[in-house]
């Protein structure tokens, strides 16, 4: 979908107003974190503040620290580019206010996204208090040093951890339950390394450093240990290639279905067991 920022900024203050005349309970809500805010970006890292605020430390200069960060165009770009993958991903999504506001997935994106950055510039302390926040409220465990890219969309997100030295490539899908993790306790570059365009099905475990081609779909419930060839369809445990996807990016349609021969494939498996 392609919209400018100040379209799509306006676009969640329509729907903020729609809501907030049709829900007259909610309306003091939607102005409070959506119409009195000058951007997204603004009303965002309100947004973000409000939910990781905790005793002992201020909320307007925790949002003053995220609203420095959300300055830099190229985190800019990255939220458009997250919350836009959400809404032409997720057949749940009503428009742009109800992710904005209700999708965890999206928060817990953002605020790592603002942990990454403290993270590089050595202020460790408060890109730890983060990281510990967003594991705290959203049960998302995103290690504040981990390389993602963008148009992320976690869906459902409950129970997602994803690794120190763990990479995700740009348009990558995952969803609840899925860990990019280490196989023990090895130091160094030790989490997986994920493509562009990938669909992680829920409950899905990587581990090790491990590379996952582009394109390709990991069916549920997985645990993949070796690398994956891109454009390729895994299952099982351990996870072995089954087929390959319809679509150059999985990510993109969000099918998580198999053709004939995957299913072949996987009766045979099941019927060995």
């Amino acid at each position: 979908m392609k919209i400018s920022r100040s379209q799509l900024w306006q676009n969640l203050r329509d729907e903020a107003n729609h809501f907030s005349d049709k829900e007259e309970l909610l309306a003091p809500y939607f102005h409070e974190h959506v119409l009195k805010h000058s951007s997204l970006e603004q009303a965002l890292a309100a947004l973000i503040a409000d939910k990781l605020v905790s005793t002992n430390v201020p909320r307007i200069r925790l949002q003053n620290e995220i609203e420095k960060i959300f300055e830099s165009e190229e985190i800019r770009i990255l939220i458009k580019k997250d919350l836009l993958a959400i809404t032409t991903r997720d057949p749940a999504s009503r428009g742009i206010v109800e992710p904005f506001l209700y999708y965890k997935g999206f928060h817990a994106l953002e605020a790592y996204r603002v942990s990454h950055v403290l993270w590089h510039k050595r202020r460790f302390a408060l890109a730890s208090y983060i990281h510990g926040r967003v594991t705290e409220v959203f049960a998302v465990d995103i290690h504040p040093a981990a390389k993602i890219g963008g148009g992320i969309f976690i869906d459902h997100a409950t129970g997602v951890v994803i690794g120190e030295t763990a990479h995700i490539g740009d348009d990558v899908s995952l969803l609840h339950g899925v860990t990019l993790g280490g196989t023990g306790k090895e130091h160094g570059d030790r989490h997986p390394k994920v493509g562009n365009g990938v669909l992680i099905g829920a409950g899905t475990k990587i581990l090790g450093n491990v590379r996952i081609g582009d394109g390709s779909k990991i069916g549920a419930g997985s645990v993949v240990l070796n690398h994956v060839p891109p454009h390729s369809t895994v299952v099982g445990v351990p996870a072995r290639v089954v087929g390959h996807p319809k679509t150059k990016n999985p990510a993109l349609s969000m099918d998580q279905s198999f053709d004939s021969k995957d299913q072949a494939f996987l009766s045979y498996t099941a019927s060995m067991l």
